[in-house]
């Protein structure tokens, strides 16, 4: 891959958000293979982690030194629903068993001493060979942050029935949250973007970051005209690219930001049935429109965002 197209593609990413195929996959079933068994997510987690780290290495063999190479995970920023020891005990497991099982292998080149102690019950993460970390350590240029939403979560289950399970970690529930939500029930709180990538800096200085997904799913309306006004994903789209910029002024080295998606498309086992596009798909004729937010995109793009915070989406 490198030989054939190092010459064309200047930034590779080995993995998308290894946690979705991790736990997701096997912790939950709600993904494929479709396994529920935490001991399992956890070695899947890191054997996903070592053939990142192979993947570095033998790319930086074949690539020019101008190809950054990088590794995109969603990290999640976790607040407890509640200030008792019980909630914050919970939301801090949650948020090692999503950011830190990832990150502290990746960028510090060892376990997450916290993590494998909570995890004592889960496995005792005898799959971690000698020489194991030093390869998934290999220098990255780019850490690729996908973000959507903030995340509360319990050491219980919501009263109402709302809350579910909290991937991997047993005792963890996460919680819905009030206020205004995407199609998917994704609470909308941009600045809980800065917030993340404050944090993220904080914790692992000097790691350059890049926006590799950032979006809305709404179930859009093709107009009569074929037009389609999605103003509510403009609306996101703009609050959450002037929340990257927030975190840039607040000093955090990011590179790039990047909507998802152009294109209305299948959304792992969600299917068809979720739009994040920005250019609606029949897909049924494949005919492609633009929707309101392409246009906006469009001027955060041609002014660089200097102005996203100011666009006026009644134009």
């Amino acid at each position: 891959v490198g030989r054939r197209l190092g010459d064309r593609v200047h930034t590779v990413t080995t993995l998308n958000e290894p946690w979705c195929s991790a736990f997701l996959g096997h912790a939950t079933g709600a993904h494929a293979p479709g396994l529920r068994d935490t001991a399992t997510a956890y070695r899947v987690a890191h054997h996903l982690l070592l053939g990142h780290g192979r993947a570095i290495t033998a790319l930086r063999a074949e690539l020019s030194t101008d190809t950054q190479l990088s590794i995109t995970l969603n990290p999640a920023n976790v607040r407890a629903v509640s200030a008792s020891a019980a909630d914050v005990r919970a939301a801090r497991i949650a948020q090692l068993a999503t950011n830190q099982v990832f990150l502290d292998p990746l960028l510090r080149g060892r376990l997450n001493a916290d993590l494998v102690e909570v995890t004592a019950g889960e496995t005792d993460w005898s799959f971690v060979r000698d020489g194991d970390l030093g390869v998934i350590a290999a220098p990255i240029d780019l850490l690729g942050v996908n973000y959507y939403n903030p995340h509360l979560v319990g050491a219980s289950a919501s009263v109402d029935g709302r809350s579910s399970p909290w991937p991997g970690v047993p005792g963890a529930w996460s919680h819905p949250q009030e206020g205004p939500s995407t199609g998917m029930g994704w609470a909308i709180e941009p600045a809980s973007l800065t917030e993340l990538l404050v944090e993220l800096a904080a914790d692992y200085p000097g790691a350059p970051f890049s926006i590799t997904e950032n979006g809305s799913a709404y179930e859009d309306v093709v107009a009569a005209d074929g037009s389609v006004d999605d103003r509510a994903r403009a609306e996101y789209l703009v609050a959450h690219v002037s929340a990257v910029r927030d975190a840039i002024e607040e000093g955090v080295d990011i590179r790039a930001y990047y909507a998802w998606s152009l294109l209305d498309n299948f959304e792992w086992a969600w299917g068809l049935a979720q739009r994040f596009g920005l250019i609606h798909v029949d897909f049924d004729t494949l005919v492609r429109t633009p929707k309101t937010s392409a246009w906006v995109y469009r001027d955060i793009i041609a002014t660089h965002g200097a102005s996203a915070g100011g666009i006026d989406l009644a134009s």
